[in-house]
């Protein structure tokens, strides 16, 4: 399984990002995924995660009510909408699938907030 994402980028404070995450190869054996981010001398965080089906969705609470996770099974994308972004939500954002319990990596975006 491949992973790309796209869509970060530099945004003001209060604004809003959305990141995408196209899967490629043995989409089809992908069952939960989730985002990710890493800040400047920070540990990689979760900052949200959905179910294979997309009915189950969990969320940082950091980003609860801000950050909507979604995904597309029929397009293997899985989408990051970002609201009312913070300037301490600046990182690199990665995308995760998990497939028979081994999980894989986009190489990341960069989404930058500034104050």
């Amino acid at each position: 399984v491949q992973l790309v994402e796209s869509g970060g980028g530099l945004v003001q404070a209060g604004g809003s990002l959305r990141l995408s995450c196209a899967a490629s190869g043995s989409t089809f054996s992908i069952n939960a995924m989730g985002w990710y981010r890493q800040a400047p001398g920070k540990q990689r965080e979760l900052v949200a995660v959905i179910s294979s089906t997309g009915s189950v969705t969990n969320y940082a609470d950091s980003v609860k009510g801000r950050f909507t996770i979604s995904r597309d099974n029929a397009k293997s994308t899985m989408d990051l909408q970002m609201n009312s972004l913070k300037p301490e939500d600046t990182g690199v954002y990665y995308c995760q699938a998990v497939v028979h319990e081994r999980a894989y990596w986009g190489q990341g975006t960069q989404v930058t907030v500034s104050s």
